[in-house]
Order: C-alpha cells, then structure tokens, then sequence
C-alpha cells in the first residue's frame, strides 16, 4: 500500500478526535509559532496539517497567509468543512511533502508536528530537509515536533524514528541554528501518554 493510500484509509475510517495525536490546541505550536512571528501577515505552512485544529487557531489569530499541506485528500476536506467559509483563507497542497513541487524563498515559517518521525527513509529524511531549504526564507524559522526518545516506536501501524533535541537537530544540519526545545507529554484521546520533543530553528 502507497504511503498515500494508508494516510486515506486512517482519515476515512476515524474520527479526527480519535487518532492519537489530535489535540484540541497545539498549545506548543501556537506558542513557537507566534514567538518566531508574530506579524499576521508572516507565510507560514504547516506540513501534515490534515485535520489539525493549528488552521483554526492561527486564523482565528488574524494570520492572513497561511498554507496546509498534507498527504491525505480526506483530511484536507474534513478541516475544509469544518472551517467553512473561512477555508476560502487558506492555501491547499494535496501532496507528499518529500516529493511535493515546493515553492522557492517563499515561507516564513516551516511547521510540522508528527510527521517527520515517519521518515524511517534516511533518502526521505534528506528530500524532507532539502524542501525546507529551498522553500524558507533565509531568517525563517522551522519548528518540527517528534516522537521523543520515550516515545511510541508505531504509529497508526506504521513504524517510527524517535529523537532527542541533539539527534533531530543533527538531521538538518549547520544551516539551521537551533534557538530552543522543548518536551512535551501528550495525552492522547485514549488517555495514555506520547512523548514529543520539538526544535525550534532558524535558517542561516
């Protein structure tokens, strides 16, 4: 099964409140998000948004230049739906974020939580940075959110790579200054405990 044809059959057959990542906030995210920019017209993208409520709350913060990108066709259009009229705000890419045309010198801020530690690839981990390189302005910032060391080692039947600060950081390399990082235990709808580590970046 396709990489794609997986993430279609997990959004058509659950709920978006009942996979283990959904969190009503992405508390950590907003706040990484809005200390990195906090100019409401700054180009942000969150890579494997799907049904995440990030969309919601960063509209609802006034952020006018937003882009979700995310493998599954499904979620798009469940989070389309769900925002309404207000979908009419958002930029959409349908597309694997390794392969994905990407624009170039064009975001202000990469964010992604949840989808880096699938790249059990060492290719797909090298096509993943070479697509933030090229598409965030230098200055930008990246913020990437992992399964930590004490993390799960699957995902929706998947397996996953987990990180420390040090190990993630180390994926991207020297042009990417590392300004902070946090742990984060995140209860998941089932009421048992993930560990995420993020990296909080700039780009040289």
């Amino acid at each position: 099964m396709s990489a794609q044809a997986h993430w279609e059959h997990v959004y058509g057959t659950k709920a978006p409140d009942q996979v283990s990542w959904f969190r009503p906030h992405l508390e950590t995210s907003l706040a990484f998000i809005e200390r990195a920019e906090p100019n409401t017209d700054a180009r942000i993208i969150d890579v494997g948004g799907g049904e995440s409520t990030l969309v919601d709350d960063l509209v609802a913060r006034g952020y006018r230049n937003v882009t979700v990108l995310d493998i599954s066709q499904i979620a798009i259009g469940v989070t389309k739906d769900r925002l309404g009229k207000r979908a009419s705000l958002v930029t959409w890419i349908v597309g694997d974020v390794t392969t994905a045309d990407m624009p170039v010198n064009t975001y202000d801020v990469w964010h992604d939580r949840a989808v880096f530690h699938f790249l059990t690839n060492p290719a797909d981990r090298v096509a993943y940075v070479e697509q933030v390189r090229k598409s965030v302005v230098p200055g930008g910032h990246v913020i990437i959110g992992t399964f930590g060391p004490e993390g799960p080692t699957k995902c929706s039947g998947l397996s996953v790579d987990r990180y420390d600060a040090e190990s993630l950081h180390s994926e991207f390399g020297k042009k990417f200054r590392l300004l902070d990082t946090v742990k984060e235990m995140h209860e998941t709808p089932f009421r048992t405990i993930q560990q995420f580590v993020y990296c909080f970046c700039r780009v040289k």
